[in-house]
């Protein structure tokens, strides 16, 4: 193999691929990057059984071949190159980088026992790069990191026709984010379950253009500029969030957001390790309170309208402050019932495309 190659590109793309790379291989070879020039295109690919990534950059290819090389010392190397044009040649077991007057010798891994990667699934539909990178950084933050529920580490994706709905659930709270996007075809139904961590990292890294989405034979794709992404799914068990989420309740808040997440942040400086905030809604303003143990208390005054009955709710701060980041719009609608009932946070919108269900918290007076 013999090629030249942008040094800025490569760079790009070694990193984007070496993202995936796992910290312990199972095997030796899933530690490496393949490299497989052909035609005048160069493809970097890196698989760990799970999830698989393949970039694919314009190159001078003057002889085709293929070749492993570990990943990331690769990823490293590439990003530390001087600004000059590299060439890659293979050598035996070696695969020499030269960059202006920089040389570099890496042993090779055998490419033959490098696992062959999945072929994406059929394509069901794309959708704009930031946006799904803003939904599912709406309902990311409610995915459980607790490794023994693996059903509640997973985003939930359902599709159907035009509309795409995230959800993810840790028991305390409950996400849920629906967008338009373009379908294949007007009548497509699907359900998948992704780990949040891989979506997470999968939607940010390619956000900047249209991305299409494959799914079959248990495995989700995406793919953007040149860049494919595959993913094992999970099982399809989740909750049933739409019904928890479509309750109407009989008390409504509309407070602006961003003054009440500067009172919830600056009153819970004052709490215990796990702080908990207490709202008391009245006519024109909410209370936010925190504290009262071993450090001190705060409170501090948010303007507010209410329709329903005056009411006092608590919530640790951290599950509240999620739910009002993910927001899109300057106010947000809280829908209450009770003290000890869930409250549901949403946009400021006649149909609201995120909403946020939060347990409350039981405090003594």
């Amino acid at each position: 193999m013999k090629l030249h190659v942008n040094r800025d590109v490569l760079a790009d793309a070694v990193a984007w691929t070496a993202r995936i790379l796992p910290s312990r291989p199972a095997v030796p070879v899933l530690g490496g990057i393949l490299l497989d020039a052909y035609g005048e295109d160069l493809t970097l690919s890196a698989f760990d059984y799970e999830v698989s990534a393949r970039a694919t950059v314009e190159a001078q290819v003057a002889e085709p071949g293929r070749t492993l090389i570990p990943g990331r010392v690769l990823a490293e190397l590439t990003k530390s190159l001087p600004d000059h044009p590299v060439e890659i040649v293979t050598e035996g077991g070696e695969a020499i980088l030269t960059c202006g007057s920089a040389e570099f010798g890496l042993h090779t891994m055998p490419v033959e026992e490098f696992p062959a990667l999945p072929e994406m699934p059929p394509k069901i539909g794309a959708v704009g790069g930031g946006l799904l990178a803003a939904a599912v950084a709406q309902v990311a933050p409610s995915a459980s990191r607790d490794d023994t529920l693996p059903m509640l580490t997973g985003i939930r994706i359902d599709i159907s026709g035009d509309h795409v709905t995230l959800a993810a659930t840790d028991r305390y709270r409950i996400a849920a984010r629906e967008f338009l996007w373009h379908p294949e075809r007007p009548d497509v139904t699907a359900a998948a379950m992704v780990s949040a961590r891989v979506l997470v990292d999968i939607a940010r890294t390619l956000r900047a253009g249209e991305v299409s989405i494959a799914l079959g034979d248990g495995v989700i794709g995406f793919e953007s500029v040149g860049r494919r992404t595959t993913v094992r799914l999970m099982d399809e068990q989740f909750i049933d969030y739409r019904s928890r989420l479509s309750h109407s309740p009989a008390i409504w808040a509309t407070v602006p957001v961003a003054p009440l997440v500067e009172a919830i942040r600056r009153v819970s400086l004052v709490a215990d390790r796990n702080p908990a905030v207490r709202l008391s809604f009245g006519r024109d303003q909410v209370l936010v309170q925190s504290g009262g143990g071993d450090i001190g208390r705060g409170a501090e005054v948010v303007e507010a309208e209410l329709a329903g009955d005056e009411i006092q709710i608590a919530f640790q701060s951290h599950f509240l402050l999620d739910g009002l980041s993910g927001l899109e719009s300057e106010r947000v609608r809280i829908g209450l019932d009770t003290p000890t009932r869930p409250a549901l946070l949403t946009d400021d919108a006649d149909d609201p495309t995120f909403r946020y269900l939060v347990m409350s918290l039981r405090l003594g007076s």
